[in-house]
């Protein structure tokens, strides 16, 4: 990840970090890769208050660019909205999702099937 431009901006309390990233041979950077990329270059950051916007791979070329929002505190990255900072915290939890909509999907398939019966019965 190369930073192209670093401003700081002190009424939000955060760093605004442009960068691009060129992955000849690799696939597009995965956003967990991302916000690790972005906490190694801009020292002393914590992960969970680092934010990706704004991602750009333009169709045919390993390049990808964008915006990335380092907080220095959790007040001041609260002012992102929820479903952003649910998608961000998602990397650790993704598999969870999973199993609870296949468990789901389990309970309605045994419903069905025991209307199929009864209605085949009658």
């Amino acid at each position: 990840m190369e930073i192209l431009e670093r401003r700081e901006n002190n009424l939000l309390n955060r760093v605004e970090l442009t960068f691009q990233w060129d992955h000849p041979n690799d696939p597009t950077p995965s956003l967990t890769e991302m916000i690790e990329a972005a906490a190694k270059s801009e020292p002393g950051s914590n992960k969970d208050f680092v934010f990706v916007k704004n991602v750009d791979t333009r169709f045919g070329m390993p390049r990808t660019s964008g915006l990335v929002l380092v907080y220095g505190s959790e007040d001041s990255a609260s002012i992102e909205p929820d479903f952003v900072r649910t998608r961000h915290n998602r990397g650790a939890i993704e598999t969870k999702p999973e199993q609870s909509l296949e468990e789901e999907s389990d309970a309605p398939v045994e419903e069905d099937e025991e209307e199929i019966d009864g209605d085949g019965d009658e």
